[in-house]
């Protein structure tokens, strides 16, 4: 049975909020008072600056932590390419070869793999844009078999990680300190910060999307008022904690241990090794730190009167386009345990073509619209509706909610049931692992799940049906 959040316990003490300026250090007094960088920090420590912005960033925008460490970030040997041999493999990082195609496009659930960790179980299965450019999103499953090495870091100069846990617990380290992040928990880790994860409760699977431009915030709630979706309340950052394995000197050779750190740079991977660990943040302050959330705390709105409303009403996070006002470069939805109440109202979504590229995942349960179909779409799987490609309910579906007596029901009740949907306004293209090395595309998908709709059609009487015409 999958590791769920309530099967594992949380162990970690956070903060709380989203954006918020937090402060937090592991040893009384670690943190200066009333500036940023004295000539001799607290303790002995180097402060260092983790810029997630421009430094003219408009201050509601400018997104910065200070950190008061033992050693800083800049003190190793030169990177050099990760070879052919190290841990990641091309499919984290290859975008040589997208495929843009209109088909509708859906995956049985990806494998769980023994001989990866986190990062080299990293897959990536669709894209758009340019990290170098800082435009675009990277679209990722992963299916880790065992923890990180403990002398291990990993980093991506690339983007910010949204990482959506599915199946399996993950427990990651951080340079600003600890999150465990378990099925129905998401959680993101900003560009630039190392982390190390472990697997505490064995193989783990799950999504992640990666934004190479801007951060993801909350949507902007209009109508809806001060509260609902995501309150910024229920985000927690973690707490500073810190290890003391290093050496005299940064340069020293007599250390009894080494740290590998692998960082994603322009999709290409690099590697270095260093006499000290990277996790040596004794206090740090400031509003640019890695986060989860608990899916289950999601404040979901809907119709109480009639139709679907768009699925924009449950976004979680957005990245909005600075080119088009009120569009996202990405937008996080989730669709969890809810009721629906409408009246004379097909209930779950109605069929559509979408300017935005739609991936979706589900980590548990069923979703309403996707009963029926070869395969299936199970927990651990994924969907990809690309711009302007045609999709809705599969025929079954379609004919239960048709046929189906309008009292109040709650959608997954019986099985918890939660779906997700990365949404983005870039036409997103698929890789040749998510293509094909794989081997999880199911072979006619929208053939299974649309070919079989009836013609309900019924011309009135004495309708000509040539309207069109002068008379």
């Amino acid at each position: 049975m999958p590791v769920t959040t309530f099967d594992f316990k949380e162990k970690y003490r956070y903060q709380n909020g989203f954006g918020s300026h937090l402060e937090s250090e592991a040893v009384p007094g670690a943190l200066p008072i009333g500036q940023n960088s004295p000539q001799k920090p607290p303790h002995g420590l180097y402060a260092e600056k983790l810029s997630g912005t421009a430094f003219t960033a408009p201050r509601h925008e400018n997104k910065q932590t200070w950190l008061y460490r033992i050693l800083p970030s800049c003190s190793h040997p030169p990177f050099t390419p990760a070879g052919k041999d190290k841990a990641v493999g091309d499919d984290l990082v290859d975008q040589s070869k997208l495929h843009y195609i209109p088909n509708q496009l859906r995956w049985d659930p990806f494998d769980h793999d023994p001989e990866t960790d986190f990062v080299s179980g990293l897959r990536l299965v669709a894209g758009a844009g340019d990290p170098t450019l800082k435009q675009g999103i990277g679209m990722y499953i992963y299916a880790a078999g065992k923890s990180m090495n403990d002398h291990s870091a990993f980093y991506s100069a690339d983007g910010e990680l949204l990482v959506v846990a599915q199946d399996g617990v993950l427990d990651i380290r951080t340079e600003l300190g600890w999150l465990l992040v378990r099925p129905m928990e998401i959680c993101v880790i900003p560009r630039g910060v190392r982390y190390q994860v472990h697997l505490p409760a064995g193989p783990a699977r799950g999504y992640a999307l990666e934004l190479y431009q801007g951060h993801f915030a909350l949507p902007e709630l209009g109508p809806i008022g001060s509260n609902g979706l995501a309150n910024a309340r229920d985000f927690q950052a973690p707490v500073a904690a810190f290890s003391e394995d290093h050496v005299a000197t940064a340069s020293s050779s007599s250390s009894s241990s080494s740290y590998t750190v692998t960082a994603k740079f322009a999709n290409q991977l690099f590697t270095t090794t260093q006499p000290h660990t990277p996790f040596d943040v004794v206090a740090w302050h400031g509003n640019h730190y890695p986060y989860k959330y608990d899916l289950g705390r999601f404040n979901t709105v809907g119709s109480i009167s009639y139709d679907h409303p768009d699925p924009s009403i449950f976004t979680v996070l957005t990245a909005p386009s600075s080119l088009r006002p009120g569009t996202a470069v990405a937008d996080f939805v989730v669709f969890p345990p809810r009721w629906l109440v409408a009246e004379d109202t097909f209930r779950p979504p109605w069929y559509h073509r979408n300017t935005m590229s739609e991936f979706m995942g589900l980590v548990r349960g069923a979703y309403d619209a996707k009963k029926g179909g070869k395969g299936g779409f199970v927990p651990g799987g994924a969907s990809l509706h690309n711009v302007m490609s045609g999709h809705g309910p599969d025929a079954e579906s379609y004919e239960g909610a048709r046929n189906a007596e309008l009292r109040p029901a709650k959608v997954g009740a019986a099985d918890g049931g939660c779906a997700f949907m990365f949404e983005s306004c870039l036409m997103v293209g698929v890789t040749e692992w998510g293509l094909r090395r794989c081997a999880k595309v199911q072979e006619g998908y929208s053939e299974h799940s649309w070919g079989g709709l009836k013609v309900h059609w019924q011309r009135p009487e004495g309708a000509a049906g040539d309207g069109h015409l002068l008379k």
